[in-house]
């Protein structure tokens, strides 16, 4: 048998001082590695601390689920005292992550002076230094246009730009500490929200094809651009999503619903090629319109069952509750999750990273700490401080 290593990450320190979804997200994939994340915030917990989703004594679920893995340590960041305590925090650990305003003590400029290989991510809002969130970038998108009806917009609810963020964050955390342990030296890296967004609109080639065609793309609803997707109500009123994108699959969705021969007449009909994504893309009104009543006749097991078998990718609309109720993939049958106990919430299933190591293992999920709860170790092992002068920093009221 192989030895077992460490996490990947072990043995990497990182200090984090941020808010909400982007930031948070990055260090705790970070932090679930195997990474020693510290998070300062400020006394009584940053502008996040009580966000919503909150349990029912208050605490907030938001911020318990972002921070899982992590210390939590609570200064008076307006304070000198506090800023100085903060800034011996970032220089022993050698690498920060943030998405407040670096500027003054917090600037690159002033903590590099305080640890020479410095490794500093800071997240904007955009490169040009104005202010946004993920819903304000998602409305620039396009995505929003092209989702849902010909009525209105709709901003996903998912903080899409917020999530690829935050990865993107993990990246270049690992990148720079990469590039530090070769060349000895540390850097500032930023990114930008809108760039995050950007970045993808034009990685998936939304920018390429309104430069090389002219055109843009209008709503589809469930539909699939550029090949044959759509959603069907089923007689016991659910609703499943089909998608097909290759020959297999639809030659899948004509054996599983029996239709295979009408489905051919519509290739001649229309004078399309079925063979082909695009074809099928073309016809996709015309395929609804002979598939839609298969669906109307069938429950959405026996529509799952017989599309399974035929192997046609498809798959249920479910609410939360019933994703959480009633899913096997959400629940200990998957190795993904184990329960914890959090404080304030409960006992929950929770996450780990969702990536599995054979050699280096990373750790089960583990609770989110209480905002501060960890500030009298932190402050006494990493900075040899007193119980009577962590006290006095809790308290935040010695250098007001």
């Amino acid at each position: 048998m192989s030895e077992t290593r460490p996490a990947p990450l072990a043995g990497l320190k990182v200090v984090e001082i941020s808010a909400f979804v982007a930031a948070p997200l990055g260090a705790m994939t970070l932090a679930q590695l195997g990474a020693d994340v510290i998070r300062i915030d400020p006394i009584g917990g940053n502008i996040d601390a009580n966000r919503w989703p909150i349990s029912d004594d208050g605490t907030s679920i938001y911020w318990a689920s972002l921070n899982k893995g992590k210390r939590s340590v609570t200064l008076d960041l307006k304070s000198e005292e506090g800023q100085k305590i903060a800034t011996d925090l970032i220089a022993e650990a050698g690498t920060l992550v943030t998405n407040l305003p670096a500027r003054g003590w917090l600037s690159y400029e002033n903590l590099v002076q305080h640890r020479e290989d410095l490794v500093m991510l800071r997240l904007n809002g955009s490169h040009d230094g104005k202010p946004a969130v993920d819903y304000t970038i998602n409305a620039a998108s396009g995505f929003p246009i092209i989702t849902g009806d010909d009525e209105r917009p709709v901003n996903n609810a998912l903080p899409a730009w917020d999530v690829a963020a935050g990865l993107y964050i993990s990246n270049g955390i690992i990148a720079a500490e990469l590039d530090r342990r070769s060349s000895g030296k540390g850097q500032e890296i930023t990114l930008a929200l809108s760039d995050v967004m950007l970045a993808t609109v034009g990685n998936l080639g939304y920018i390429a094809e309104v430069q090389s065609t002219g055109k843009t793309r209008g709503p589809l609803g469930n539909g699939l651009y550029g090949a044959y997707g759509q959603s069907f109500k089923t007689s016991d009123g659910r609703e499943i999503m089909v998608a097909v994108i290759s020959n297999k699959h639809w030659r899948g969705l004509g054996t599983a619903t029996g239709l295979s021969e009408k489905l051919e007449m519509i290739g001649p009909l229309l004078d399309v090629d079925l063979s082909t994504e695009g074809g099928r893309f073309e016809a996709r009104e015309a395929i609804d319109a002979v598939v839609r009543p298969w669906f109307a006749a069938h429950t959405a097991a026996e529509a799952a069952e017989a599309l399974s078998g035929a192997g046609v990718l498809q798959g249920e609309f479910q609410t939360f509750e019933e994703l959480v109720n009633n899913d096997p993939w959400c629940s200990l049958e998957n190795p993904l999750f184990s329960e914890i106990d959090q404080p304030g919430v409960g006992t929950v299933l929770a996450p780990r990273v969702p990536l599995s190591f054979a050699g280096s293992p990373v750790a089960d999920a583990v609770p989110a700490p209480q905002v501060g709860g960890d500030t009298e170790r932190v402050l006494a092992n990493k900075l040899g401080l007193n119980v009577e002068e962590v006290a006095k920093l809790a308290m935040g009221s010695k250098w007001r």
